[in-house]
């Protein structure tokens, strides 16, 4: 039985990809930063008639990381996949409101912790000839205004993952991101109107902006464009069983049309393909 790493599993998408992957018959460790929030994913792994082995995991902590992954590897023997999910969200007018701690705080969840976690992981991933996958973001690729720092850092993980990808493959370990669009039934990101009225009246000169930008994403219905955590969880686990996954793979049709406002390449296959001629790899 192949096992996978999940990050930031106690909800949302991270809790619906550690059942979808049990279910699939993958040995799932889901992490956690504070396993005390893991009744919810017992409770649905029960529901679906499957067990998962809920461990702590803090992506900000490197003595955290490096306890996980070397107690998976005590009991499991080693590791075949890692799923990156673990984030936070930001969103107000960075350059109003953000103090320097908060936008570094956002920075060390959604980028560093990320990359923390995959350098642990890769001596274990490099063994079986692994995956490693990051749920990413559409503005990951397209920035959105009013969310700075976290585009900042999906911008960040995109770059550091797709120059990652041809090295590792050399190595025998394929990276991907799965990119969804938006997923309402998480409450990630989503736009309260506690949060409009907070936020605009402390955005200063930048006010009438924020609220132009928040009619304009109210008046694209975007929950009506999403899907949910559930949706995203079954391509994570179809990605990470393909034999040869593409580095980029949106989650649905709204997400893959987005990217196609700016991306030529939308899979990343191009970029890998001629990436890989620079370190002297076969196609």
């Amino acid at each position: 039985m192949s096992t996978v790493l999940i990050t930031g599993t106690s909800s949302g998408i991270g809790l619906a990809t550690a059942v979808t992957a049990a279910r699939a018959g993958w040995a799932v460790v889901a992490t956690m930063r504070d396993p005390g929030r893991a009744t919810a994913l017992r409770e649905a792994a029960e529901n679906a008639g499957v067990t998962v082995d809920v461990r702590r995991l803090d992506v900000t902590d490197a003595g955290s990381i490096a306890e996980c992954v070397q107690g998976v590897q005590d009991t499991y023997g080693g590791l075949d996949a890692v799923v990156n999910n673990a984030g936070i969200s930001n969103f107000d007018p960075t350059m109003e409101m953000s103090t320097a701690e908060a936008l570094r705080t956002n920075m060390e969840v959604n980028f560093f912790g990320v990359i923390a976690v995959s350098r642990a992981a890769m001596p274990l991933l490099r063994a079986s000839r692994g995956r490693l996958l990051t749920i990413g973001s559409v503005h990951g690729v397209v920035g959105q205004p009013f969310n700075e720092a976290y585009c900042a850092a999906k911008f960040a993980v995109e770059g550091f993952m797709e120059s990652l990808a041809p090295v590792a493959e050399a190595h025998g370990v394929r990276v991907s991101i799965v990119v969804p669009g938006f997923v309402p039934d998480t409450n990630f990101g989503v736009f309260p109107d506690i949060n409009r009225v907070t936020i605009q009246a402390a955005s200063g000169p930048y006010a009438p902006t924020f609220a132009a930008y928040i009619d304009w994403v109210i008046g694209q219905g975007w929950e009506s464009a999403g899907q949910k955590a559930q949706e995203v969880a079954e391509v994570v686990v179809r990605t990470l069983g393909e034999a040869r996954p593409p580095f980029r793979v949106p989650a649905n049709d709204w997400a893959a049309k987005y990217l196609d406002h700016k991306l030529a390449d939308r899979d990343g296959s191009a970029i890998q393909s001629l990436a890989r001629t620079w370190i002297g790899a076969s196609r």
